[in-house]
């Protein structure tokens, strides 16, 4: 049972991204607080599972699919939430959607085309994850803040954002140097 507890966490989490909508959404109050709850819960099984995979040496396959296919469609989600609430500007949520699709494409290249293993988070990219967390979470739960510090809040959470992007763009890179010796070599 062990050996399935960090695949269980990310089918949770994946689960709770339409718990996250419903909540976001039918609360009628401008505080999102049922919402955040169950965003903070995601965040923390995002945690939990890639902690207990990589400390008990669990990491399956399975979970390589599911723990990103989570993450993905509970950030979409919230950027869609907040953006549609208008909390976020359009082409915050677009340059995530280019983000996210960018790296899509680039861990298929790397595990189909060079036969490797997607590389892991970097702790550039781990960064910004928690200040993203933090700030959309924050942008829910105190809505009076005013425009200036929420729009200085999402720039840095986008250009840390970025940063990763860039981080990832350099170790597909060198992924695919990497492979391309490596089948030289043979």
């Amino acid at each position: 049972m062990r050996k399935n507890v960090p695949n269980i966490l990310s089918a949770f989490r994946i689960v709770l991204v339409p718990v996250f909508v419903a909540a976001y959404f039918l609360d009628g109050g401008k505080v999102k607080v049922f919402a955040a709850v169950v965003y903070a819960l995601a965040t923390v099984t995002d945690f939990l599972d890639g902690f207990i995979a990589r400390k008990y040496n669990l990491i399956t396959n399975l979970g390589r699919v599911l723990d990103p296919i989570g993450d993905k469609l509970m950030t979409l989600a919230v950027l869609s939430c907040i953006t549609i609430d208008r909390i976020i500007p359009m082409w915050v949520l677009m340059v995530m959607l280019v983000k996210e699709f960018l790296m899509l494409v680039g861990g298929t290249v790397i595990h189909r085309v060079a036969r490797m293993d997607i590389p892991p988070s970097n702790y550039i990219g781990k960064t910004a994850t928690v200040v993203f967390f933090i700030v959309c979470l924050t942008l829910m739960l105190f809505r009076g803040i005013p425009r200036r510090v929420a729009r200085i809040m999402i720039f840095i959470a986008l250009a840390l954002t970025l940063m990763a992007l860039g981080s990832y763009v350099m170790t597909f890179t060198a992924t695919m140097k990497r492979a391309k010796e490596q089948q030289e070599k043979r």
